[in-house]
């Protein structure tokens, strides 16, 4: 979205009235009207603004390729995947993985076994275990996002591929990273969290291979996962950093790694929306804003 004065004042203005975000959606809908849809430049928009709750699944969907960029396509194209997701459901339930009792989290995941050529045979087959956390986790937290259990399904599966795809390499870094920044924000909480023994037990899986999902409130999530999704698994290095910002004074007066951690894995969810914010400010102050013009 190009800079210009007049842009700028009416969202100054429109900010200060209550509507913050009005030019923003109307920047959307009119990339939502291009056909095909310029996938680079609804990636650079995700990146850089808070995509309207009207349009996220939508935008995810393409963003993921569960959808195409030709609108024309969209509605055949829906009528594809859902019946293979039905073919799916009813293949699994002949070969009694899955009944009409079994949670839809751990439908979804016999459902990606399956896809992905990993499926246990059925004597085999136990309850989904601590390896299938993360799986499960994004399944749950995807399922408080999204209504339609078709919907979910694929939006699950594209998103964990596509994760692991394009930043299953950069994963191992993130927690380097993070000690990075935080010593450029707050060295002294650094120090304190590498002299008590912290440092290497912080909940990096819960954070990072999960993007938070277990961590934040769904509300929240979702603006994290709007990044990602369009193409930045940096953000969760930034998430990570404003959660421990924001509660220094309780981790400063921590002595022992095992109740750091535990309050990290369980912190408090109503001040979660203002963490994510001062993330993003975090992130594009060290990162910087897509220079794409939307």
């Amino acid at each position: 979205m190009a800079d210009d004065p007049q842009r700028n004042f009416r969202s100054a203005y429109y900010e200060k009235v209550g509507f913050r975000g009005v030019e923003e959606k109307k920047s959307l809908e009119i990339l939502l009207k291009d056909n095909p849809l310029d996938l680079e430049k609804l990636s650079t928009f995700s990146q850089r603004f808070p995509l309207p709750s009207m349009y996220r699944i939508h935008v995810w969907k393409v963003l993921l390729g569960i959808l195409p960029p030709h609108s024309d396509s969209h509605s055949l194209v829906g009528g594809y995947r859902k019946e293979q997701y039905q073919d799916i459901v009813e293949a699994l339930e002949v070969m009694r993985y899955i009944n009409s009792s079994t949670p839809s989290t751990h439908t979804y995941l016999r459902m990606f076994q399956l896809e992905s050529q990993v499926l246990p045979r059925c004597s085999e087959t136990l309850p989904p275990n601590d390896e299938n956390e993360d799986f499960l986790a994004i399944s749950r937290a995807m399922e408080e996002i999204v209504d339609d259990s078709i919907d979910c399904y694929w939006l699950i599966k594209c998103f964990i591929n596509q994760f692991h795809i394009k930043f299953g390499d950069s994963l191992p870094h993130l927690p380097k990273s993070l000690e990075h920044y935080l010593s450029q924000e707050e060295p002294r909480l650094l120090n304190h969290l590498r002299s008590i023994g912290a440092l290497p037990q912080l909940p990096y899986s819960l954070w990072f291979n999960r993007c938070f999902a277990g961590c934040l409130p769904e509300s929240s999530l979702q603006r994290v996962w709007d990044k990602v999704i369009s193409g930045s698994c940096k953000i969760l290095v930034f998430v990570a950093l404003e959660i421990l910002l924001s509660y220094k004074i309780i981790l400063m007066g921590n002595t022992r790694p095992e109740g750091v951690i535990k309050f990290l894995c369980n912190i408090p969810q109503e001040n979660t929306d203002a963490i994510v914010t001062k993330a993003i400010d975090l992130w594009q102050k060290y990162c910087g804003n897509p220079n794409h013009a939307v």
